[in-house]
């Protein structure tokens, strides 16, 4: 296979994908080294195809046309509520971030939109490769939202309003913030 057809079935898997593909798993499949796939990946890219690195893999950016950001407080206990509230609704959790007093913002990608990705990250969560961004500002925490439609934003909103996990806004943070 040549490269420009690796690409073009690189793209074809990723927006199949329920889950992120690794690097290594892609360069097995393609009988390559995963170098090769990483400037595949940076290939595909620079055509402007948005394909974003997380830990657990590549995953084709793929958020819908509209975005929102609400601000969040819950106990660990309720992270997965949460995040199913928003995913059963047709949201793609793009990504966590928190205003940190002392280091700014501190965000990380999440590019979580179903249950089974929801599982897996707090599956990641509970194996101690990592803690929840959440605990480093006593529970607050913000998320990016993205739908194919603004009223699935409107859906989102009141289910995470009514299940207590909307969290007033201070005046020193930023508009736009739900």
């Amino acid at each position: 296979m040549n490269a420009e057809n690796r690409r073009k079935e690189i793209i074809s898997r990723l927006t199949d994908a329920e889950a992120p593909i690794s690097a290594s798993r892609l360069a097995s499949e393609f009988g390559v080294s995963r170098q090769v796939i990483v400037q595949d990946i940076a290939i595909i890219r620079a055509s402007g195809i948005d394909i974003v690195s997380l830990s657990r893999g590549y995953v084709l950016e793929s958020t819908g046309n509209f975005q929102k950001i609400f601000k969040i407080y819950h106990s660990d206990e309720d992270v997965e509520k949460e995040l199913n509230l928003i995913v059963d609704a047709g949201g793609t959790i793009i990504d966590v971030f928190v205003f940190h007093k002392a280091y700014g913002t501190v965000r990380a990608d999440m590019g979580i939109k179903s249950r089974r990705q929801v599982k897996q990250f707090l599956d990641d969560i509970a194996s101690g490769k990592s803690s929840l961004l959440k605990n480093v500002t006593s529970g607050y925490h913000y998320h990016t939202i993205g739908a194919d439609h603004p009223e699935t934003l409107d859906i989102i909103e009141n289910s995470l309003r009514e299940n207590g996990f909307l969290a007033p806004l201070q005046e020193y943070e930023p508009n736009g913030v739900m």
